[in-house]
C-alpha cells in the first residue's frame, strides 16, 4: 500500500490506522445494513456518488437514500469485502483513500458477475475522528 506523505511529522502516526478502522466500520455497517451507523460515518455536508452514479448530498440525503437502498441490498453478499489499497494525506486531516471492494458471497467466495468496486473517500479529521467527506463509488471496468 502506498501511503504518500506519511513520513510528514505533522501526520499523527496512528492517522492509518483510524482510516483503515473506518473503511473497516464501512464494511460492517454494509454487511450488517445498519443504515444509522453507516450514515453517522460521514460529516454533515459530505458528498457521495453511488457507484450508479446518483450524487448526494449531505447527511440527510445520504441518510434518506441508505435507508431506501441498504435493507435487503446486501442478501447473499454478506463476504464482500473492503480493504484499503492506497492513502493520499493531502493534509495531515485530510486523507484520499482508495479502497479495493470485492463483492463476495455470504460464504467469501468472490462474484465475478459482481466484479469489484473502486470507490474513493476523501476523508477529514473532525473532532478528532475520521469522517467520509467526498466520496466516489466506482465499478471496476471489465
Amino acid at each position: 500500500m502506498r501511503q504518500d506523505s506519511s513520513n510528514d511529522p505533522a501526520i499523527d502516526s496512528t492517522a492509518l490506522e483510524e482510516i483503515t478502522e473506518v473503511v473497516a466500520t464501512v464494511e460492517r455497517t454494509q454487511r450488517e445494513e445498519s443504515v444509522d451507523e453507516f450514515v453517522a460515518l460521514f460529516r454533515e455536508d459530505a458528498v457521495w456518488t453511488t457507484a450508479r452514479g446518483l450524487v448526494l448530498t449531505g447527511r440527510d440525503e445520504i441518510a434518506a437514500f441508505t435507508a431506501r437502498a441498504l435493507p435487503g441490498s446486501m442478501q447473499g453478499l454478506g463476504g464482500t469485502t473492503y480493504e484499503v489499497s492506497d492513502v493520499l494525506f493531502i493534509r495531515a486531516d485530510v486523507a484520499a483513500v482508495k479502497v479495493r471492494q470485492v463483492y463476495a458471497s455470504d460464504a467469501g467466495v468472490p462474484i465475478e458477475a459482481d466484479g469489484e468496486g473502486s470507490p474513493l473517500y476523501v476523508m477529514s479529521r473532525e473532532a478528532g475522528r475520521w469522517l467520509l467527506t467526498a466520496c466516489q463509488n466506482t465499478p471496476v471496468a471489465a
